[in-house]
């Protein structure tokens, strides 16, 4: 069976592109397909080759591929892909279109239906340009809609990372969806039953993440609070954050999983699709204190996991911090349910399971 791999742009390393990475190495022989590539900034497929579109070429392509929205659709369909038995796309917004021969099958891992088409004001309110541009955008954004609608369709299976994921697919593309949570690579993450006195929260740096309510929580209880990660927000966040909170910008792979493995609790505060980290954690034997809304609902059982606040505050997230300090975690046991639950080969048996691969 002749394997192709495709992915809306390989310009940062966020969740799905690890989650597209992990595919990558389940199917060592397929090819490999996207928009744009930067090796620099995202997942290290080593010696793979990597087929990407004509906007590869276009200058600062890999940096401002925001900018290029409206003709990832036709970069999509210029790639010929019809000599493939299965076409497997990891998208959010585009590349879901590509084209396939009638007896292809084409699944698609959707971690969302495209954001800045479909929830545009919440989207844009992180990007500036954006926001000035939106009477214009809005214009181009219409007809966009009605391609992505068009689009839409052509994926004969869609997998949602989670259940809130799966109704949107339903509600703004009308097709069924399938949910298999996501899977963390294990085999990066150490377990550890000795947790070191601070906290950590590893995301990037934008509004939507709502750091600003994890730093204001520390701010007035005073514990030692680590930030990983890299975004527009930084200048502002380190400027609202008092001594007891340290920013450690970009960390490696290697110095996170030790991270992660000797923290207390690492916190989340956003509204997460689905949201890796919080699985991550649970595989490094470490407990999760996150708002209580979305792709957490699936992945953490609350006192045994984690514990989660249903407000958006940095008092809802104290109160849980206090919680948190009460309960006698059992680390081995949180490690053990996110091996069991979100592995690769519990990840990938129900996948090969869902698309007829045995």
């Amino acid at each position: 069976m002749k394997i192709a791999l495709v992915h809306d742009y390989l310009t940062q390393r966020g969740g799905a592109e690890r989650v597209f990475e992990l595919l990558c190495k389940r199917y060592p022989d397929a090819d490999i397909f996207t928009s744009v590539y930067d090796p620099k900034r995202t997942i290290d497929l080593h010696d793979r080759v990597v087929h990407t579109t004509a906007l590869q070429n276009v200058p600062g392509a890999s940096k401002y591929f925001r900018l290029l929205a409206p003709l990832y659709f036709p970069a999509f369909r210029s790639l010929d892909l019809q000599d493939y038995d299965l076409i497997i796309s990891s998208s959010s917004s585009f590349a879901k279109a590509v084209r396939k021969n009638p007896t292809a099958r084409h699944i698609c891992f959707c971690h969302n239906v495209t954001r800045f088409l479909w929830d545009t004001r919440n989207y844009l309110r992180e990007y500036t340009t954006f926001r000035k541009l939106y009477p214009l955008l809005e214009k181009v954004f219409q007809q966009m809609r009605r391609v992505d609608l068009n689009y839409s369709q052509e994926p004969d299976l869609y997998i949602a990372n989670s259940s809130i994921v799966a109704e949107r697919i339903q509600t703004v593309y009308k097709k069924p969806a399938i949910v298999i949570n996501y899977p963390i690579d294990s085999k990066k993450f150490v377990f550890s039953s000795e947790k070191d006195d601070f906290y950590l929260t590893s995301a990037r740096l934008i509004s939507y993440k709502r750091t600003d309510i994890i730093i204001e929580a520390f701010n007035w209880l005073g514990l030692t609070l680590l930030v990983t990660g890299e975004g527009p927000e930084r200048k502002r966040l380190e400027a609202q954050a008092m001594k007891n909170i340290h920013f450690l910008g970009h960390v490696s792979d290697v110095d996170r999983t030790q991270l992660m493995s000797k923290t207390r609790a690492v916190i989340v505060a956003a509204l997460e699709d689905y949201g890796l980290v919080p699985v991550e954690a649970n595989a490094s034997g470490t407990p999760v204190i996150a708002y209580g809304a979305g792709g957490v609902l699936d992945t953490q059982i609350p006192g045994k996991t984690g514990v989660l606040f249903n407000r958006q505050s940095p008092e809802a997230l104290q109160s849980a911090l206090l919680a948190a300090n009460s309960i006698k975690w059992n680390y081995r046991k949180i490690r053990d349910h996110a091996l069991e639950h979100f592995s690769e080969e519990a990840f990938f048996g129900k996948v090969e399971q869902a698309i007829g691969i045995t």
